[in-house]
């Protein structure tokens, strides 16, 4: 702590003799970076301004990683996605009240994802804003918080840093993971302590997720319904791949021979290509199965609630692990929940399995093997064909190609068509390899979980977006060149939202609102930045920008242009769409 301790004057020499020198003593600012640097966070992700400007330079000074941005909410989506890799919360710093509320977007949205982060916002003086006399960006701040993330608090002495930052710490990762609020009001930052004492009052925050093993009971519940099933069935959603419990779930699944189901951000767990995966039979497993073991998978509208034509007529019978009870039976009957932490749940499920588990029978893996090989070669067939101009297929089998040859990529991933069709074409290898749109399913992720995901595992990122999604954080491939990061972005241009080629049905002189201009050269913008910018139209031209990218290390940008009238609207999801629902 000594570069935070702010020195006293020098003592006159007359003044010296018998008289203690005064106490160093350390202010508001190094209290928070001390405090974070003890709890382990290393990088922070920020925009700087009024009042926080100072502790984006500080944090500099003191050995953290700071990386600023263009806009907060890509800084917020940049610490949810580490949360998300790291297990340890990502910290986004912001401004005041309209910085705030940018960043809040993607506090809500981390909570809703189950990721730990913390958003760090100055404030105004409370005395100003409760008596509403019109402060500088005035807002009460931790009152709009709390409906949109798991918990907020408030800050007023220096003395209370500590322990602010470690209930943040302790709430983003016990139980289930999720987004934090700390309100920081200007004053606090000049505020001062003596520095022993302000020393002691931070907190090293102790084992903040412990494990939460299953009841007895419970095990033996599931396992009994497991040895019941005909055609067993296990999904596995992000909060597996969370967990980083990757051997014990490998195991459970190899030593039972259940066929899986991987939800998008938990491919790779296990190899895409690995012979109990159902992926590419997914509608009939999800119709057949008798018993349904989720794990760390919700029943969301992602998995159709587990209800309806989706689901078929055969009766189910879920085992659901999750760490929050009030999860179990939130849509369907849970006949044997199984309450606890990922990781404790399925070693106590191995623990209670006998040696001799009986595997499902050859008629319902042979099901499963008929389709998902038939499903295969079908779909082999489309990526092979050269489509001129190059559609969806084309493109992503280039991007599916390089992922098989550098499993060890990381793959971000949104847009309408562009995520859905990447879904289901682009095998992943390894875990915590595929970040995407998530359980709200919403836009605007891609540089920002792309900055996050370069920054903390220090390997490649990919970024294949579609030009809607893009058009939300691509300011940011400034930051990127900025921080050359070994970050190449593929935008999937087809002239608009969806598609290009809607028309105006008024017949005026503007384009449809979902058509962009014609013939977009979004590979210049990160030119500007001094970034590699590549225009490709054909699958080898793609293929050829995407592998000197990786070579290279630089930042690339590829204006990858895609038949405008490929897309469908809004892909996979068009029954939500009240004013089409076309097929």
């Amino acid at each position: 702590m000594a570069s935070a301790v702010v020195a006293q004057r020098a003592q006159a020499p007359e003044e010296q003799a018998g008289a203690q020198a005064p106490a160093a003593t350390i202010d508001g600012f190094h209290l928070v970076l001390e405090a974070l640097k003890l709890n382990g966070i290393d990088t922070l992700f920020a925009l700087p301004g009024i009042p926080i400007t100072d502790l984006t330079r500080m944090a500099q000074g003191e050995g953290l990683r700071v990386i600023s941005f263009r806009h907060e909410q890509h800084a917020g989506n940049a610490a949810a996605a580490a949360g998300f890799l790291t297990r340890k919360p990502g910290v986004c710093l912001t401004v005041s009240a309209p910085g705030f509320l940018n960043g809040l977007t993607a506090l809500a949205n981390a909570t809703t994802n189950c990721f730990p982060m913390i958003l760090i916002s100055g404030s105004s003086e409370r005395e100003i804003v409760d008596l509403q006399q019109g402060d500088y960006e005035e807002m009460d701040q931790l009152a709009v918080a709390k409906p949109l993330c798991k918990a907020a608090y408030r800050v007023l002495h220096a003395q209370d840093i500590g322990i602010g930052v470690a209930r943040a710490i302790r709430s983003a990762l016990s139980g289930r993971p999720g987004g934090v609020y700390l309100d920081l009001p200007a004053k606090l930052f000049a505020q001062t302590m003596e520095a022993e004492a302000g020393r002691r009052s931070l907190v090293k925050v102790v084992d903040p997720a412990p494990a939460q093993r299953p009841a007895p009971e419970a095990v033996v519940r599931a396992l009994d319904v497991l040895r019941s099933a005909r055609r067993p069935l296990v999904i596995l959603g992000k909060g597996a791949a969370y967990a980083q419990v990757d051997a014990h779930i490998r195991e459970l699944i190899e030593k039972t021979g259940m066929p899986y189901l991987p939800m998008s951000m938990a491919k790779g767990l296990l190899p895409d290509d690995h012979p109990q995966s159902a992926a590419a039979a997914r509608s009939y497993v999800l119709q057949e199965a008798d018993v349904v073991l989720l794990v760390g998978a919700r029943l969301n509208w992602l998995l159709s609630h587990g209800k309806g034509k989706t689901w078929g007529g055969a009766p189910k019978k879920f085992v659901q692990i999750d760490i929050s009870p009030t999860e179990m039976d939130s849509n369907v009957a849970i006949g044997a929940p199984l309450v606890g932490d990922v990781g404790s749940c399925v070693q106590a499920l191995l623990e209670g399995m006998e040696a001799n588990w009986t595997r499902p029978s050859a008629e319902w893996l042979g099901a499963i093997a008929e389709r998902r090989d038939k499903n295969l070669a079908k779909m082999a067939a489309t990526l092979a064909a050269d489509a001129v101009p190059m559609n969806f297929h084309g493109a992503l089998g280039v991007v599916r190609n390089i992922v098989r040859e550098r499993p060890d990529i990381v793959l971000v991933n949104e847009g309408a068509n562009t995520l859905d069709f990447a879904r289901s074409i682009v095998d992943m290898y390894q875990p915590r390899k595929r970040l995407d749109v998530g359980t709200w399913g919403i836009m605007g992720i891609g540089m920002g979980f792309a900055v996050a995901a370069a920054v903390t595992t220090g390997k490649p990122v990919i970024a294949v977006e579609g030009d809607s999604a893009f058009g939300f954080s691509g300011m940011e491939v400034e930051t990127i060149c900025r921080y050359e990061l070994p970050v190449c972005v593929v935008v999937f241009n087809n002239n608009g939202v969806y598609r290009g080629t809607d028309k105006n049905l008024g017949g005026g002189k503007d384009v449809a609102p979902t058509v962009f201009v014609k013939g977009a050269r979004y590979d210049r913008m990160i030119e500007a930045f001094g970034g590699v910018g590549v225009h490709a139209t054909t699958p080898a031209e793609l293929e050829q920008g995407i592998r000197q990218a990786l070579a290279s290390g630089r930042p690339t940008l590829i204006n990858a242009v895609i038949d405008e009238t490929a897309g469908t609207e809004s892909g996979r999801i068009t029954s939500l769409n009240p004013t089409a629902a076309k097929k």
